[in-house]
């Protein structure tokens, strides 16, 4: 065998190691015969809800991010407890995650028009790409045909990334599902819409030795999120431009008025820095490889043995 050969092997078998969760094949144009109104369906009731409730786009985008990190892009995240099993959505990382009826309002309407075609994975797949380009960020082909897993579980949630994780953390857990360095510093750029709680980032603000913290943001913050905080609703935005998906997410963490200690420390890492000026700088940059991680990460854990459920919340 020649050396050309042996390398393509090799090559070929690290890229089995390193995405282990990707066993079907997804299609840009999987319902173009059997639902050729799915995405066009799924962006108006989006877009409806969304006019009604501003904080929905940036609810979505998490609720992608949270379900495609345990088990996979596979739904998980959208079934409801029962009697016998804790789901994902009551896990501690979870309870914050709202809109639900969004996405199952969505597949009410893709069940009357393609009943068991569109999968409640690819739903959500769907709705984060809209979200993105209905704030004005980039849009790209949503990659389809997942299947909706059959298993929930809230303990698993302490799998997810925290606000309070060092890069080195991060770095280990974007890697267990095949994603990258870049790929990291590029979808923490999600952060551009939302809003935290005071709970996600107060610890921050009474730790003397972070000097990574703008020291009059910090200020201001502790304003907001005193010691005795009785504001269930206080927080912050995590961008000065919150409801706009752009890149000032990147220029505030040059600034040191990063949110979450995980998202500063991105600036404080040798491995990560570079990346974060360069999307700071240049925010089309940042719009290529933010469309590039999402068609990445939606591949994670994608199955071919799961179902298409009738009603997201519950398995056939």
């Amino acid at each position: 065998m020649s050396k050309i050969t042996i390398s393509a092997v090799v090559a070929f078998l690290l890229i089995l190691a390193v995405v282990p969760f990707s066993r079907a094949a997804l299609n840009a144009h999987y319902y173009d015969q059997t639902c050729p109104q799915a995405e066009s369906i799924i962006f108006q009731t989006i877009r409806n809800a969304s006019i009604y409730d501003p904080k929905v786009p940036a609810r979505l985008l998490r609720m992608f991010f949270h379900d495609c990190f345990i088990r996979g892009c596979d739904a998980s995240l959208l079934l409801d407890s029962t009697p016998g099993n804790k789901a994902e959505k009551d896990g501690p990382p979870n309870v914050s995650v709202r809109s639900f009826y969004v996405i199952d309002d969505a597949k009410t309407k893709l069940e009357k028009a393609c009943p068991r075609t569109v999968s409640c994975s690819d739903v959500l797949a769907i709705a984060a790409r809209d979200v993105v380009a209905m704030s004005r960020g980039p849009w790209w082909h949503v990659l389809k045909g997942r299947k909706d897993g059959r298993v929930s579980k809230a303990n698993e949630t302490i799998n997810l990334p925290s606000p309070f994780s060092n890069t080195t953390t991060l770095i280990q857990s974007f890697a267990k599902r095949g994603l990258n360095v870049k790929d990291l510093v590029t979808l923490s750029g999600g952060h551009t819409l939302g809003f935290s709680h005071c709970s996600s980032f107060s610890a921050r603000l009474q730790n003397s030795t972070d000097t990574s913290i703008n020291s009059e943001f910090a200020m201001s913050l502790r304003k907001k999120c005193p010691l005795q905080n009785k504001d269930r609703n206080a927080g912050e935005f995590l961008d000065s431009t919150s409801a706009k998906f752009d890149n000032d997410y990147y220029k505030r963490i040059t600034m040191g008025k990063g949110v979450f200690g995980s998202d500063q420390a991105l600036y404080g890492d040798d491995r990560t820095k570079s990346i974060v000026d360069s999307y700071a700088k240049d925010e089309k940059l940042f719009f290529t490889e933010f469309a590039a991680s999402m068609v990445k990460l939606g591949n994670v854990g994608v199955i071919e043995d799961g179902e298409i459920r009738v009603k997201c919340s519950i398995v056939n």
